[in-house]
């Protein structure tokens, strides 16, 4: 009978990928997967260090399985991911019953180091740098075991140029390396010929991909103009971009390329100058509404997201009211807001002087809040009539009754569906709107197609 593995994820996209691209190398070694902790034999923790917590849920998440591993003798347990990178050997020293330890750079030799660790005992390995040909191999993508068949996440871009204060990135996950074009490209055609019809782009900095490769300019526009001519791929996604980099050619291909999907991630972090300045962020309030300005200019019905930090080391009220009225300006179809967390080794981290109280953070978190849903319902609630195309997904998480989808946009809708189940778990459909909330919108089904989406273009002015 072959060894079970499960795996839980901590984290961002990339993390995500990471997980599934896991959990393809371990089932080439013959293993199999389980969502059942106690038939596990092999338990990996694929972790985050991006805020204060993921160090608490890490070793909390140990602790349990500390117990577990007391029961059943024999159950490996490894820890992986950016924490892994950042603290070494300090996990074993604060858990001595973990086994294996690997960081960003050494995902591949996960099966090898847990197979070895069965033999010898504990190891840990931490790379300083990728190893070159594990990055140049992207069959681990191809492997990659994905909770949603049609969807896939594919890496252009690892590791991180940027210097921002609140940050460990780049600590964790290196100097910008960009992978070939053609191999992308390459990739996203066997995806395709596999029944993938939506890919997002991963990277650090999606905006500067190939910089790197050319010493020159981004490839980033380039690059989606030839994934969204892929035969098969319907929808192109990418994430994250910086704002400081977001090129005119960049939303031209995004106008112009019909698979590209019309949604724009854009965090924004604060609407301060002097708080933005202190992040180390490389824009200043006015200069980002500028370029979020030219992108809804160029790209007919586009949603936009951001991230927003809330109690950044010596962010005042005045500091905050700039991040209120630019949220209220920037009408974002949604956000992810955080409160800020030092992580060690940042710049931000050595502002303690300056930090902000618990409780006047948590009051600016909920006005923001406020602000930031009554944007969203405003947006949601002037797509009612609407009819959209959406991605199914499957059933609903609260109500199986209920079939879920997304929009191009990215929005989460929910619809009953047909009878006798349908439609399919990838398939296309158009649901007319009915209701909306600040996070999904409600509606009707209508026919279930395959057609390709088209939308409307306009001229976008380089420079």
């Amino acid at each position: 009978m072959a060894r079970k593995f499960l795996i839980r994820t901590f984290g961002c996209q990339m993390n995500e990928h990471d997980s599934e691209r896991l959990a393809g190398l371990l089932t080439a070694d013959g293993l199999e997967a389980t969502d059942d902790l106690d038939q596990a034999d092999v338990v990996v923790l694929n972790t985050c260090c991006i805020r204060e917590n993921a160090d608490n849920k890490l070793y909390g998440h140990l602790g349990h399985l500390k117990s577990l591993q007391d029961a059943k003798p024999g159950l490996q347990i490894a820890v992986g991911g950016c924490l892994a990178q950042k603290d070494r050997d300090l996990v074993r020293q604060k858990a001595g019953h973990v086994d294996v330890v690997f960081g960003t750079h050494n995902l591949t030799r996960a099966p090898e180091l847990l197979r070895r660790s069965a033999e010898v005992g504990p190891i840990v390995e931490i790379l300083d740098a990728p190893d070159p040909d594990a990055a140049a191999d992207h069959q681990p993508a191809l492997s990659a075991v994905r909770e949603l068949p049609y969807a896939a996440w594919v890496t252009i871009q690892t590791g991180c140029d940027n210097s921002c204060a609140f940050c460990i990135v780049p600590s964790v996950r290196g100097p910008e390396a960009s992978r070939q074009p053609d191999d992308v490209v390459e990739e996203v055609r066997t995806l395709a010929r596999r029944g993938v019809t939506e890919v997002t782009l991963l990277g650090q900095n999606v905006n500067s991909y190939g910089r790197d490769i050319t010493k020159r300019r981004p490839l980033f526009a380039d690059l989606l103009t030839a994934v969204g001519a892929v035969e098969g791929i319907r929808r192109v996604r990418f994430t994250s971009p910086h704002p400081k980099d977001l090129r005119p050619e960049t939303i031209a291909a995004m106008a112009e390329v019909d698979a590209v999907c019309e949604h724009l991630h854009l965090p924004v972090q604060s609407g301060s100058d002097r708080v933005l300045s202190a992040m180390r962020r490389g824009y200043t309030a006015e200069r980002y509404l500028e370029r979020l300005r030219a992108a809804r200019a160029a790209i007919p019905d586009l949603a936009v997201t951001t991230d927003i930090i809330v109690g950044f080391p010596g962010e005042t009220e005045d500091d905050f009211e700039g991040t209120l009225a630019l949220a209220a300006e920037a009408a974002y179809d949604s956000a992810y807001t955080f409160i800020f967390s030092p992580r060690p080794g940042t710049r931000a981290a050595a502002m303690e002087d300056r930090y902000v109280p618990a409780e006047v953070v948590a009051e600016r978190f909920e006005r923001l809040r406020v602000v930031v849903e009554r944007s969203a319902l405003l947006r949601h609630q002037a797509r009612i009539g609407r009819t959209e195309e959406v991605l199914v997904e499957g059933p609903s998480r609260r109500d199986p009754s209920v079939r879920t989808g997304r929009t191009g946009q990215g929005k989460l809708v929910h619809f009953a569906p047909l009878e006798g189940g349908g439609p399919t778990i990838g398939s296309f459909a158009e649901v007319e709107v009915t209701g909306a909330a600040p996070h999904h919108l409600t509606g009707r089904l209508g026919r279930v197609t395959a057609a390709p989406r088209h939308r409307p273009r306009l001229a976008v002015a380089a420079g």
